[in-house]
């Protein structure tokens, strides 16, 4: 004990883990939260705002404003003929678009079902024999609900010993039918029944 004081806790003596206590009160995690999410509404209405401005600035350098006033039939055909050319080419372009991102996605969900297919597939653990009474299989299938022991014996057939024995004398006497027939068949056959009918007297 006085080492101990002296030099401290000996350094095999186990220390107390001690979490770090937090120096943010609840109130002042509550504000910066409000102040992130606040923070965070006003970039995606910047963004929102950004976005709408390129889009208008975008379609007016493709699309300038038409001038129909003062113009005859000719050079409005020609207009809607340069029209018509700069709409094949976007829906040309949009086509291109569409069967690239058709494309993507099947490769995407092709992936997927490759990724699904890897992480289904597992080793067979090696499994060893283990021996389990039947009231040990009883308490791990029914859990809780299982009470008492159960006898297995119980439920089968008592055959006693005897019925065995009339079986197999029975079984006997129906194995020698053909001797009889061979004995009783022909002369001697039929002298043995005269006799024992008692006709022989």
């Amino acid at each position: 004990m006085l080492l101990t004081a002296q030099y401290g806790p000996s350094p095999l003596a186990p220390k107390a883990e001690t979490k770090p206590k937090c120096k943010i009160s609840a109130s002042r995690k509550l504000s910066l939260k409000i102040l992130l999410l606040s923070r965070a509404m006003e970039e995606l209405e910047a963004e929102k705002v950004a976005r709408d401005e390129e889009k208008v600035r975008y379609l007016g350098d493709k699309l300038p404003p038409l001038q129909f006033s003062g113009l005859n039939t000719d050079e409005l055909q020609k207009l809607c003929k340069q029209l018509h050319s700069k709409i094949e080419v976007v829906d040309e372009e949009r086509y291109d678009c569409e069967a690239k991102v058709n494309k993507n996605g099947r490769e995407i969900h092709e992936l997927n079902l490759k990724v699904q297919d890897l992480g289904g597939k597992f080793k067979k653990p090696a499994l060893r024999k283990v021996r389990v009474s039947a009231d040990e299989m009883m308490r791990a299938l029914l859990g809780s609900k299982h009470k008492g022991t159960v006898d297995l014996r119980a439920n089968l057939k008592s055959v006693k010993k005897e019925e065995i024995k009339q079986e197999k004398e029975l079984n006997m006497e129906v194995g020698d039918w053909r001797k009889n027939v061979e004995a009783m068949s022909g002369m001697e056959g039929r002298k043995k029944m005269f006799d024992a009918a008692g006709g022989g007297q």
